[in-house]
């Protein structure tokens, strides 16, 4: 009888002709989202679905307006009704085929290079997710003095108003949607990651002017605006901005970063994950400047704390997913019908672009090479004194992240090709109590947890050096592996997930202090969140309701007659059982965003430096105090 449990077990339906089955364009894309936008998501994060879908529509618009038609794209958000409407005034879709061109996957003009160059829609695939993954979806096309419009819900056809006559529109194409509650849930859009993506727009297409709710987005000087408004610390030498062809480079050093970081793109493509024109750069700067400086440096150390905004524009680029945010291509061109390619090598193309700007720059600013090199020689000033105590501290690193129960992980990361990397998280909780709760209520593949003793070590005026010194730190940066770079992240989500009140707050000021001194590009790059869980349990014998706000629970105990409520006064007081609630599917997320006028430096000074007068009276003026008492039960 033993021996049966190794022989096959009939627990499936029978496989027959009645198993094939065939899915029409939508009803494929409602199925396997994934394949067309990633994540779904609630729109907590910068790469959610929701913020995929408007890229997808605004490439088109871009493209048309990189093709030399329509100088203006509007872009509008309903928040209330979470309807999103985008114009540009371009050509318009053809209108014989409007229909088609929305819903029949495999069906555009992008695979004709002579009608579109360098674009970045290339599969026919955008557009047609949107409308399938949206509730309520309209195109309307306005061209040669004729308009066309079409309806759809999800993804369906339920309007075709036929070619009729309207001479009085300018040309150009409107798309308006409504993304799907039965797939993104109860999502939000968040304003800001749309107006980081108009920008991006704005900067790279100089010429073009985006409106976004009726506001004016428009960039005269291109990746070097782009640098100038998103730094948050003072670079030590002007922005070196070098354009030529198809290549557009703007770049400067800064102090209290460690490692480099890139704004990346290809045709207008904010390509996150880099890519082959990303590394070409990385490579080719530093040996030029190696060649310049005349010193044998490793190429991180003459990288360390260098910003970059970062543009090629290349003929049918090959990006490694439907999402396009890593580049695959090693030439300017695609390779031709029988594989060779004479087109120039990316890395060779933009090496001898560097060559010809950045070295005869710096030969002509000498004040601005004085400063590059002396940026240099602490980099490597500092990469010696920490030589041995970082090899030291990695290796304890190391054998703690294998051994100490402070850290339980998952088994799915970021840094891998797995289908499911940009769920994985980690959290990082006070004690030993919140953490049991979250460790018991976790997705095990992609959810892991990180126990801080207490309150970690304010880091606002140490060193590198004193952080591998300091086991918890050096454990946490280890966890994450960020030290090198963020291309090893092991955690697309790095969640702080600390108690609402005085204590809990103070360890996540101390959190993001540590982030945004040592590693402010895991915050830039929209990697890091806080985690928020209910204030108040509101229950009876029939309904129970989690409240975030005393809005909330006001609400709450209207709607339920002879209500119980219960006061979370920390994460350990939530049982396992409830937690799976609020780390699972409808976990709510804020995340940590640096706005353009943000000053770290000014703001680490006040909040976590010396105490000053200034502070202690800026508290005094907002300290408030709550009371409990007020909690009573119904």
């Amino acid at each position: 009888m033993a021996d049966d449990i190794f022989a096959p077990q009939n627990i499936a339906a029978d496989y027959n002709d009645d198993s094939i089955v065939h899915l029409e364009d939508m009803e494929h894309i409602r199925l396997r989202p994934g394949m067309y936008i990633g994540k779904l998501g609630d729109g907590s994060s910068h790469d959610d679905g929701i913020y995929v879908l408007i890229k997808e529509v605004i490439d088109n618009s871009i493209d048309e307006f990189t093709s030399g038609f329509g100088k203006k794209i509007e872009v509008k958000i309903n928040f209330a009704e979470r309807k999103v409407s985008i114009r540009d005034y371009g050509r318009g879709i053809p209108l014989g085929k409007l229909v088609e061109a929305v819903s029949k996957l495999n069906t555009g003009a992008k695979y004709d290079s002579k009608v579109f160059q360098k674009s970045v829609g290339l599969n026919g695939v955008g557009t047609k997710a949107v409308n399938a993954l949206s509730s309520w979806f309209r195109v309307q096309s306005f061209r040669d003095g004729k308009t066309r419009y079409a309806e759809f819900s999800d993804g369906k056809l339920t309007n075709d108003s036929g070619i009729v006559a309207d001479k009085a529109t300018e040309t150009g194409t409107l798309v308006e949607f409504v993304p799907d509650s039965k797939l993104f849930g109860n999502y939000h859009f968040i304003s800001e990651y749309v107006e980081r993506r108009i920008w991006n727009y704005a900067y790279l297409n100089r010429g073009l002017t985006m409106y976004y709710n009726d506001r004016r987005y428009y960039s005269k000087n291109g990746l070097l605006d782009l640098l100038e408004n998103n730094l948050q610390t003072e670079p030590l030498y002007p922005i070196i901005h070098i354009k030529e062809g198809d290549f557009e480079a703007a770049f400067t050093h800064i102090n209290g970063q460690n490692n480099d970081y890139y704004y990346s793109f290809v045709n207008g493509q904010h390509t996150t994950e880099g890519g082959t024109h990303q590394s070409a750069f990385r490579e080719a700067y530093a040996r030029v400047v190696k060649d310049f400086i005349k010193k044998d440096y490793a190429p991180e150390v003459i990288r360390g704390g260098l910003v970059c905004a970062l543009c090629v524009r290349i003929q049918e680029p090959v990006f490694e997913a439907q999402t396009k945010t890593k580049l695959g291509s090693t030439h300017l061109e695609p390779n031709k019908v029988d594989g060779s390619n004479d087109s120039p090598l990316l890395k060779t193309y933009v090496l001898d672009i560097l060559k010809r700007n950045l070295d005869n720059y710096l030969h002509i600013h000498a004040d601005t090479a004085d400063a590059l090199l002396n940026k240099i020689n602490a980099n490597e000033k500092e990469r010696k004194e920490i030589a041995g105590i970082k090899k030291v501290a990695r290796e304890a690193g190391k054998k703690a992240s294998l051994n100490n129960r402070k850290l339980r992980d998952c088994h799915v990361h970021y840094n891998t090709n797995h289908a499911r990397r940009l769920e994985s998280t980690i959290f990082i909780t006070e004690g030993d109590s919140a953490s049991g709760s979250i460790t018991k209520s976790r997705d095990v593949d992609t959810q892991a947890v990180f126990s801080l003793r207490g309150k970690p070590k304010n880091t606002y005026s140490i060193s590198k050096v004193d952080v591998y010194k300091n086991e918890e730190l050096n454990l946490l940066h280890n966890a994450l592996d960020i030290d090198d770079s963020l291309d090893n992240l092991r955690y697309n989500n790095v969640v702080i997930a600390t108690d609402a009140d005085v204590d809990g707050m103070h360890i996540r000021l101390l959190l993001l202090t540590f982030f945004l001194r040592f590693y402010p590009e895991l915050i830039s790059s929209g990697h890091v969140y806080i985690l928020q869980t209910p204030l108040f349990r509101v229950r009876n014998k029939q309904k129970t309701t989690y409240c975030y706000t005393d809005d909330e629970r006001i609400a709450a105990i209207k709607a339920t007659p002879g209500a119980e409520i219960t006061r979370f006064k920390g994460l350990g007081e939530i049982s396992p059982e409830e937690f799976k609630n609020f780390i699972g599917k409808d976990m709510r997320l804020d995340p940590v965003l640096l706005h353009k006028e943000f000053d770290t430096d000014r703001t680490l000074t006040f909040y976590m430096g010396e105490n000053t007068l200034e502070r202690r009276e800026f508290i005094m003026q907002n300290l408030r105090v709550e009371d409990d008492e007020s909690i009573v039960v119904a």
